[in-house]
């Protein structure tokens, strides 16, 4: 079942907190006057999962590299809609669980660069 777009962008917000706190970032909040921005101290955060310019850094900086994929039983294309999902390592995120293709591509970048970091797979920053 395909979430609301209000539990949609607070799953956004939650992977980029989480992001964030992996880092280093250490006191993150967020105002109800900037709903949807996250703040450490007074430096506000990227939009890491919502902006391709906070979001192009981290798939150039940790080297992530994104394949596309069909659920098409036959494998022919069919059209615009042949890549149903996108390949980051070991995160496949579907376009139909997302707004558009792009914004789960992003989120696909961020929760793979979690996974990489939680796992030791690449180096935190000093």
């Amino acid at each position: 079942m395909r979430m609301t777009d209000q539990e949609y962008f607070r799953s956004c917000i939650a992977k980029e907190r989480h992001l964030a706190q992996l880092l280093g970032y250490h006191h993150i909040e967020e105002c109800y006057e900037s709903a949807g921005k996250l703040w450490d101290n007074n430096q506000e955060l990227p939009q890491w999962t919502r902006d391709w310019r906070a979001c192009g850094p981290l798939m150039s900086g940790y080297g992530i590299a994104v394949s596309y994929g069909h659920d098409h039983p036959d494998g022919q294309a069919q059209g615009q809609t042949a890549w149903d999902f996108a390949r980051m390592g070991e995160t496949v995120v579907h376009f139909s669980d997302h707004p558009s293709r792009d914004r789960a591509v992003m989120y696909g970048i961020v929760k793979e660069l979690i996974f990489l970091l939680e796992h030791g797979k690449v180096a935190r920053p000093a």
